[in-house]
């Protein structure tokens, strides 16, 4: 049975590889059972786009920065 610490870390990973088919499967039936971490599993996704988004528009200042703008 999967723990909570190997299912954030398994949901952490997701937003960067495909999960295999037995972590998929493990995964499922924990979240089925664990609020917590199925609380998790939905804020990890808007998590990752709000840091991307935050990414880039870090870039986009500093090249403003670099051209004078």
């Amino acid at each position: 049975m999967m723990n909570c610490q190997q299912a954030t870390k398994l949901i952490s990973e997701s937003q960067e590889r495909s999960l295999s088919l037995p972590e998929k499967m493990s995964l499922k039936v924990h979240v089925m059972m664990c609020s917590g971490c199925k609380n998790f599993s939905l804020q990890v996704p808007f998590l990752s786009k709000a840091m991307k988004a935050q990414r880039q528009l870090g870039r986009r200042r500093s090249q403003e920065i670099s051209a004078g703008l």
